[in-house]
């Protein structure tokens, strides 16, 4: 029987005995081989989806909300509070819902897709729009966890940290190894800092040999750490990412440095080319910002720099339904076709 997160990797995680398990069987998601592109054919170049879209809410952020839902339920708190872009909202409104507590989400107005934000009002969150980006709410919820009985489940939270970092665990058990490469999106900097956690432990404690280049990739429109200050109005079609003050830079910087990686940008016509890719050539629908991995290793495939042979690993963070809206405006319905065989035939390229 499938075990909760927790208790499958209870020896690595900050987990006693008077921690409850709050977990809605997260993790565990499918490292999917990926056929081309044709580039890392070319190069003889392996590259791994790692497809958290199929987490129970949608997203890599179930990871990291299992444990920091659980510890704030050890601790007795009776709500969680978070600033959302989306996808951290969901979750933390549905492992509060499992848990039985309250949930409040702070969502710069505006800026989150539509389906985030469905899922937080069916899960029973009080949602709370302010004007302003992800920032203002960030630094208005840590406000409220100072002011209020609540515990802040952003990922400045070091639980959350903790919860995410088991997906590299999950990588080196089913590769065998540590990849040579880990590419994923970076917008508030928590997933890249958890992965290097994650690899970083298996390396001290002798599980790996090797430890992989962190290879993180920024929209060009909200691109603080690439550029080295903040960035006071991002945009992005990557709404996941579209952050200019990321919470956890100094992570995302170690993690960089520490593994010889790099911090890139990407345009958001590129990460819409790897999000078309990802659905016609692959089978894999995601969200924009998960795109963003796969548009930087192309560029980097083609700048020749990732070593022939090499094995890749891409975070894929979020299902594309969390944003529909990018499938509405990037793909248009056909016309009807006349109610009979020829016409449907037609109509169909046959």
């Amino acid at each position: 029987m499938r075990q909760p997160l927790l208790e499958r990797y209870r020896d690595r995680l900050p987990v006693g005995a008077e921690t409850p398990v709050i977990s809605l069987l997260e993790g565990f998601t499918p490292l999917v081989p990926l056929a081309g592109p044709s580039e890392a054919r070319d190069r003889s170049v392996r590259i791994f989806a790692k497809y958290e879209g199929l987490n129970p809410t949608g997203s890599f952020k179930d990871r990291g909300m299992t444990m920091a839902v659980s510890k704030a339920a050890e601790h007795r708190s009776e709500a969680v509070a978070a600033a959302s872009t989306g996808n951290t909202a969901a979750s933390a409104a549905a492992y509060a819902a499992r848990a039985g507590m309250k949930a409040i989400v702070v969502l710069p107005a505006g800026y989150v897709a539509a389906g985030k934000v469905a899922q937080s009002l069916v899960h029973g969150a009080r949602i709370v729009q302010v004007n302003g980006n992800f920032d203002d709410a960030l630094r208005l919820v840590r406000e409220l966890s100072e002011r209020y009985p609540v515990t802040l489940v952003n990922s400045v939270n070091p639980f959350r940290i903790q919860g995410q970092k088991t997906l590299a665990f999950e990588v080196v058990e089913e590769l065998g190894r540590a990849p040579d490469y880990h590419a994923l999106p970076v917008g508030n900097a928590g997933n890249i800092t958890a992965h290097w956690m994650g690899y970083s432990e298996l390396y001290a404690d002798g599980t790996t040999d090797e430890r992989p280049r962190m290879l993180g990739f920024q929209a060009a429109g909200a691109a603080p750490i690439v550029r080295g200050v903040p960035v006071e109005d991002p945009q992005t079609i990557a709404t996941a990412i579209r952050i200019g003050r990321p919470a956890s830079w100094e992570g995302a910087r170690n993690a960089r440095d520490e593994s010889g990686g790099a911090i890139e940008a990407v345009t958001d016509e590129e990460i819409l080319r790897a999000y078309h890719y990802l659905a016609h050539g692959e089978g894999l629908f995601v969200e924009p910002a998960s795109a963003a991995s796969l548009a930087g290793v192309w560029r980097w495939l083609r700048a020749g720099k990732i070593a022939e042979g090499s094995t890749v690993v891409l975070t894929l963070t979020g299902h594309g339904l969390k944003d529909p809206g990018t499938a509405e405006r990037e793909v248009r319905l056909p016309e009807p076709a006349a109610p009979d065989i020829d016409a449907v035939a037609a109509a169909a390229g046959l």
